[in-house]
């Protein structure tokens, strides 16, 4: 049994295999957070870690009960307007206009399993096996409100998944915030790491100490973002890869969110996980309930690989489809980079063909196919073929790739529409605008009103008949543009605010239908590259294209920092021509193929113009990737801690579950003037093992490996520079175990 009930003192303890999480009803009838950490045994309760004392100038529960002070106590679930000034969990305003709200406990309910969602993205376990699930039930009387806290836990994982549900037995209230989980910690002696950029240079890490005050990570674009990611970690100041204790939260949502951390005039931590109240309103009618989307906390002493993995495994047994996630993916090319919109089949048919001859095992057909979409400024929207570029309809090329034994793989971008469409002309009132306002475009385009019904049903029925059509294998579904001038011209003015949630709701239908009716259809999530990375999104498309920036430098940062909290089947990652689209950057085509190994590999560029050299290294690394893809895949995945500590270096590894194989990268970003020996420390290696190294005869045990180290030569080759430079260099170390 994982979670532990103590009826006579209220208190409730979760456990996994490595954690406590420990909380209990207050003497107000609130729920009071106690601790969570390491494992520590289960008692009746904890009087040591819930003691309290009065303070001055502090407001306290009532005469008698003067210790009692809500801004001193460690909350569940805070509510605003009785003491405690710091963020709250939730607010409602109530049909007077007040804004105090008193959820009292009433019950709980504890069973096996974990039931997914209605309607949005969750985690899951379908068999019951391996989890157990707490409902908490409060009830504000005055409101006849029923608050419901949900607990799952995952013991082997290490993972306790929070959301929350309102549900109104009384007259109509508004919600003006509703978090999916809350933790209050006894101290703020952390560092705060977060995964931000902009386009094209996403999820890079920042780490920084908490500071006095409040510190937040958040998106109002009404998706998760380039700017911020929605998963953060809070790690001791010592913590590294390899050892320390940290703190992981990931939240299942695709919208506006917001992610809090408040240290207060005490110096303890607040954190907040939820949908963004800005721009957020909820209209609770009566006998109607809301389910905020759920949050994910992890909790580690042994570093920030072992909290990349616990949550890497997660993912796979309780999130992502589980069609797919043990599926290897297929190595594809994509024509974006090689032709952009300027394409005919006559075209494209020889960059297929020669793909079928490297090895490549799709193709995937990008933006330019359908309406009449020469350039960027028309079409979306009319997902019918253009017959001049396909004089045999989409169906038609798509059978020629089939025939020649490839899968074939279309984008969309379902959401937009263009001002310049047969469905702007048909349903104007379908596109997102406020009325008398201007509209503004970005990439000369709209976005559709997914909170319409109609435009859910109506993208189903087109995208389903392509599908059909083409018997197709994967999509890769775009979403190049924020959403202004948020207002839906369906709803009326008093839910306003439920736009932002409603459209990603509306969002998530439209790929629940679409992965129901076509389960080996392979999704991509894309936006604009890595602009909705996220767990919501992971649930119905297992992988995304992580950045749009596919130079191999700049996807090292890339992929670096997603790797914390994401595992590598969760994103693309392809081989590019240069000098690089996005930064112009030259770098050779060997460590373009070794940063892209780390994720679901694939080509992005005109191989039918690459020298008969460049072809037959394409054909060996895809045979390479091919042999190793399962480990690249699914195995541990560590990034390494490199003695020459800089972002000049950076090292990977991914080893399988016997760690009988290994492949380590080492990457150089500039070489140095006469540096001191080099030598890469492996690591999640067995010590008891002995190894080979590459083509190296000698044998090494895995104690020497990760202890002493592997020598590296440096790069000196002065003779082509053009294939071969010192500068982004890569090494990779495929590492075997002697069978004894």
């Amino acid at each position: 049994m994982s979670i532990h009930v103590n009826e006579s003192s209220k208190v409730f303890h979760l456990q996994t295999k490595k954690t406590s999480y420990i909380f209990r009803v207050l003497e107000n009838g609130e729920l009071g957070q106690v601790y969570y950490g390491a494992t520590v045994p289960v008692k009746a309760s904890y009087d040591n870690l819930t003691r309290m004392e009065e303070h001055d100038c502090t407001n306290t529960l009532n005469e008698q009960q003067t210790d009692f002070q809500l801004e001193l106590i460690k909350q569940e679930y805070a509510s605003l307007g009785k003491g405690d000034y710091r963020v709250p969990a939730y607010q409602i305003t109530a049909a007077d206009g007040s804004r105090i709200s008193e959820f009292k406990y009433q019950s709980y309910q504890l069973v096996d399993g974990k039931q997914r969602l209605v309607d949005q993205p969750s985690s899951f376990d379908d068999d019951h096996h391996d989890s157990q699930t707490l409902t908490i039930t409060l009830i504000d009387k005055l409101l006849q409100i029923e608050l419901a806290l949900h607990y799952t836990v995952f013991e082997d994982e290490d993972v306790i998944v929070r959301s929350a549900t309102f549900t109104n037995n009384g007259d109509d209230v508004f919600i003006n915030r509703a978090a999916s989980a809350q933790l209050d910690l006894p101290d703020a002696d952390y560092d705060f790491l977060q995964f931000a950029g902009s386009w094209a240079r996403e999820r890079h890490l920042y780490r920084n100490h908490l500071r006095p005050g409040s510190q937040s990570i958040e998106s109002v674009r009404a998706h998760s973002s380039h700017q911020e990611n929605p998963f953060f970690i809070l790690a001791r100041p010592h913590t590294d890869n390899n050892q320390g204790a940290a703190y992981g939260f990931n939240f299942i949502y695709s919208g506006n969110f917001k992610d809090e951390i408040e240290v207060d005039q005490f110096d303890t931590a607040r954190i907040m996980v939820g949908i963004n109240p800005t721009e957020f309103g909820w209209n609770l009618k009566a006998n109607t309930s809301f389910q905020t989307p759920e949050a994910v906390l992890t909790y580690t002493t042994e570093g920030l690989n072992a909290l990349s993995q616990q949550l890497g495994h997660f993912y796979d047994h309780h999130l992502l489809n589980q069609h797919f996630v043990k599926q290897e993916r297929p190595i594809l090319i994509n024509n974006w980079e090689a032709t952009f919109m300027d394409f005919t089949e006559d075209k494209l048919m020889p960059i297929v063909k020669r793909a079928k001859e490297l090895g490549i095992e799709m193709f995937v057909l990008d933006d330019g196919w359908f309406g009449h979409r020469d350039n960027d400024r028309s079409s979306l929207g009319d997902w019918f073929t253009d017959e001049k570029k396909f004089t045999n309809g989409i169906g038609g090329f798509a059978q020629k790739v089939h025939d020649l034994g490839l899968k074939f793989g279309l984008w969309f971008e379902p959401e937009m529409i263009s001002i310049d469409s047969q469905l702007y002309s048909d349903h104007p009132e379908w596109m997102i605008a406020t009325p008398g306002r201007t509209s503004t475009p970005a990439r000369h385009q709209f976005v559709l009103d997914m909170t319409r019904p109609e435009v859910v049903d109506y993208l189903v029925e087109k995208i389903s008949a392509v599908i059909e059509t083409t018997k197709l294998d994967y999509i890769k579904w775009d979403m190049n543009r924020s959403i202004t001038e948020m207002y839906g011209a369906a709803l009326p003015a008093n839910q306003q605010l439920e736009f932002a949630h409603r459209y990603i709701l509306g969002v998530y239908k439209l790929y629940d239908r679409l992965t129901a009716a076509y389960p080996n259809v392979l999704f991509e999530s894309c936006a604009s590259g890595g602009g909705r990375f996220d767990l919501g999104m992971m649930y119905y498309a297992p992988q995304a294209w992580a950045s749009d920036d596919t130079d191999a430098i700049e996807r090292i940062l890339v992929q670096d920092g997603t790797s914390y909290g994401y595992r590598p089947n969760m994103w693309g990652a392809h081989v590019s021509a240069v000098p690089n689209d996005q930064v112009a950057r030259i770098t050779s085509i060997d460590t373009r193929a070794k940063v892209a190994y780390f994720g679901d590999f694939g080509y992005e560029l005109d191989i039918t113009k690459l020298s008969a050299e460049e072809q037959a290294t394409i054909k060996k690394q895809v045979a390479f990737y091919k042999q190793y893809r399962s480990l690249f895949q699914f195995g541990n995945f560590y990034r390494l801690e490199t003695p020459d500590t800089s972002d000049n270096v950076y090292g990977w590894e991914v080893v399988n579950d016997d760690q009988t194989e290994a492949i380590g990268a080492r990457f150089q970003i500039l070489n140095g003037a006469n540096p001191a020996y080099i030598r890469y420390y492996f690591t999640g290696l067995n010590p008891e093992m002995n190894y080979h190294i590459n083509d190296d005869p000698e044998t090494y045990s895995g104690a020497e490996l990760m202890n002493a180290g592997y020598f590296v030569p440096r790069v000196m080759d002065r003779t082509q520079p053009e294939k071969d430079p010192a500068d982004f260099y890569a090494h990779l170390f495929v590492v075997k175990a002697i069978k004894e």
